[in-house]
């Protein structure tokens, strides 16, 4: 499955649990916050362009191929899954549904002239220092819940079967 399918249906399914805003209040939550979907970085989208996309110097570091020139066929969609992570899939689904700007210019750009996985890596390059917080922070949120969880799975008592506690 390519990103542009993957970012689709997460952007669907974010939708439909999106909640009618009722009191008419700005539509921020405490999720716009932690994918590092500010006020500043929204400015700051709505001042990239075509340009800014189609004259950025991208490199893979492996090859030190430029992207925008290489063959169709070393492009997998096993490699294009693990190019963004959980959270900057997260991050992508909710800007896009922020800034109509950036929105229309990944329609611009896909796949035309940038393949969706060159144009999301730009995208977080140009907003790194705007979002790289956020990132880390959502990183160590998991590495903390990921220990919490294996501690309280050692901690809790073998049951068998009959529901009561394991006997040696």
């Amino acid at each position: 499955m390519n990103i542009a399918s993957r970012i689709r249906r997460s952007f669907f399914r974010e939708e439909k649990r999106k909640l009618p805003n009722v009191n008419g209040s700005s539509s921020r939550n405490e999720d716009d916050d932690s994918l590092g979907v500010t006020d500043e970085l929204i400015d700051h989208v709505r001042s990239l362009t075509i340009d800014t996309f189609k004259n950025f110097s991208l490199y893979d570091e492996e090859a030190c191929v430029n992207p925008l020139e290489e063959d169709e066929e070393v492009s997998s969609s096993e490699n294009v899954k693990k190019d963004l992570s959980d959270w900057q899939e997260r991050h992508a689904v909710l800007v896009l549904s922020k800034s109509k700007e950036l929105s229309q210019l990944r329609f611009k750009l896909c796949p035309r002239l940038l393949k969706e996985d060159h144009f999301w890596k730009i995208y977080f390059k140009l907003v790194r220092n705007l979002v790289a917080k956020y990132e880390v922070q959502a990183i160590q949120q998991a590495i903390i819940k990921g220990v919490y969880e294996v501690e309280m799975s050692e901690t809790r008592p073998n049951l068998t079967s009959t529901g009561g506690p394991a006997t040696l």
